[in-house]
């Protein structure tokens, strides 16, 4: 397991092709699919395929990408959060994703901080922002608990309406 950061109650690692089944899980949720949308990931040779080519080629590519966010005492995993650099934004941004069972609960808080905190202090980025629909109110007070700032509304290259926060 390649450990990147542990709280109070969670551990934040690396993901791996062994998270396969997690993924297929997680991004097909009924949150996932409304907030961030149908990746047609539907096997685990997808989701590994994912996997790849997104988180593990970041960590290489970048230092930092998605994480696996795991209960401590169960180590099992419950989200995700970490950070992304698209070509479409100017710096890293942090997202997060959690299983339906593990919302409002603390944990996307305690982990978001947490890679905030990373960010910041470990890798110095001066910048981080974020991005999310204007009608995904959790995200959007999580993004603000965290230090975030909404900037601006724009669109996505698929001309979505977007909200933009920044640190």
């Amino acid at each position: 397991m390649n450990l990147i950061l542990e709280t109070d109650r969670l551990s934040i690692r690396q993901l791996t092709l062994t998270d396969a089944p997690f993924i297929v899980e997680l991004v097909n949720t009924p949150g996932w699919l409304r907030f961030i949308g149908d990746r047609d990931i539907k096997t685990n040779e997808q989701a590994e395929n994912y996997l790849t080519n997104g988180p593990m080629a970041s960590y290489t590519q970048n230092g930092f990408g998605l994480f696996g966010v795991e209960l401590k005492s169960e180590k099992t995993l419950i989200g995700m959060c970490g950070l992304i650099k698209r070509k479409t934004l100017p710096n890293p941004d942090i997202g997060f994703a959690f299983l339906p069972g593990w919302m409002g609960i603390g944990f996307a808080f305690e982990a978001a901080n947490a890679v905030m905190a990373l960010a910041t202090n470990t890798l110095k980025l001066p910048t981080v922002l974020a991005i999310t629909l204007p009608d995904n109110q959790p995200s959007r007070k999580l993004l603000e608990k965290i230090g975030l700032k909404f900037v601006r509304i724009f669109s996505s290259p698929d001309k979505e309406e977007l909200m933009l926060y920044s640190n």
